[in-house]
């Protein structure tokens, strides 16, 4: 399964995309100018404090991103994305930066509100 993310350079809506246009001159819009796919980072200078980390136990992946969460600096949401599903689990400033899925192969997201998204695979 894709997992796209959207981004407003103006205003910074973001949006996730469940199917995007692929006509030419097309795509979604804010602010009057095409949004932007997001990237997912997985190496930087800051690594230890975005890219989620894992451990499985009892069928189940604990999720969490070493990073701070601040009113104004924080993990906005953890992501995980398998085959066939998307399941993401919404944070708030002073909240611990952690999730549980059942566990699958996929693919965990991480979306800090400065830094943009980060990734790591789960096998």
């Amino acid at each position: 399964m894709e997992f796209v993310i959207k981004k407003c350079l103006k205003c910074g809506a973001i949006i996730e995309v469940l199917n995007d246009c692929n006509c030419q001159n097309c795509g979604i819009k804010c602010c009057g100018e095409n949004m932007i796919a997001i990237k997912p980072n997985s190496v930087d200078a800051s690594f230890e404090k975005h890219v989620p980390t894992y451990e499985i136990k009892g069928g189940k992946i604990y999720a969490k991103v070493n990073h701070v969460m601040e009113e104004e600096h924080y993990i906005m949401w953890i992501c995980f994305v398998s085959e066939n599903k998307i399941e993401k689990v919404i944070l708030k400033p002073n909240q611990k930066p952690e999730a549980v899925f059942d566990y699958k192969k996929g693919t965990l997201y991480a979306y800090c509100n400065k830094h943009s998204l980060w990734q790591c695979e789960v096998i």
